[in-house]
């Protein structure tokens, strides 16, 4: 979209608005790793979708990333500045488009996400959020180590790539909200990046890419995700 000439923007959009953030990703990987991949899943989700009319927003690159505030680089938005972010852009695109979904690679975003599709929604604007949906380890391991191995592998530093805390997610999430990341893997990573490859990551990236389109046709539930049609359903 940001290469288009008002002239060019045509009635009737749906425009993807990738979520990401710019925080620690581990010693190995690029601050803006989730902007990065946001970016690449809408964008490929538009080209699978083969329609002109949806185009991909600049992302945004700031998001809630408070759990990652004691690494430096981290920038986070909070909470609060992040849902008037999402509202105001969300009220400026309805003036011309004429449906508006969030595509988000960073799950500390996602509680703002629902509060402010709800807020919009209750506004009578045509909007959700759809999740980039990576199975895998949670933060800077083999999921993303892949991803950005095949979408930005000359700022992947695998010589400093190390295993972090591969607990599972859900137990560590009390103290991950009382202390954040760095109380529970002083470098940053959860998961496991050995064994990562651009192969894997580009495999990812297309199924990741096919899931966020299949959902672009579902309606949002209470949350204001947008989840994917059964089949045989159109």
């Amino acid at each position: 979209m940001a290469g288009l000439a008002w002239p060019d923007v045509r009635p009737g959009l749906t425009v993807l608005v990738p979520t990401g953030s710019t925080e620690q990703h581990g010693p190995h990987l690029p601050l803006d790793t989730d902007t990065v991949i946001a970016a690449a899943v809408a964008a490929e989700a538009a080209a699978q979708s083969g329609a002109a009319d949806v185009v991909v927003a600049p992302a945004l690159a700031y998001g809630a990333s408070g759990e990652h505030q004691d690494f430096p680089g981290t920038v986070s938005l909070g909470h609060e500045a992040l849902l008037l972010v999402l509202v105001e852009l969300a009220r400026s695109l309805s003036v011309w488009a004429e449906r508006i979904v969030f595509v988000n690679a960073h799950g500390g975003n996602v509680p703002t996400l629902v509060r402010g599709v709800r807020q919009l929604a209750a506004e009578n604007h045509r909007v959700g959020w759809v999740p980039c949906g990576f199975a895998g380890d949670a933060h800077a391991g083999r999921t993303e180590t892949s991803l950005m191995l095949h979408l930005s592998p000359e700022r992947v530093r695998l010589d400093r790539a190390v295993p972090g805390n591969t607990r599972p997610i859900a137990d560590l999430m009390p103290a991950l909200r009382s202390g954040g990341v760095k109380s529970v893997s002083p470098l940053g990573v959860l998961g496991d990046p050995a064994g990562a490859s651009a192969t894997e990551g580009k495999a990812l990236l297309d199924s990741a890419a096919s899931a966020v389109l299949a959902r672009l046709g579902g309606s949002a539930d209470a949350n204001g995700c947008l989840v994917r049609l059964p089949a045989g359903v159109r």
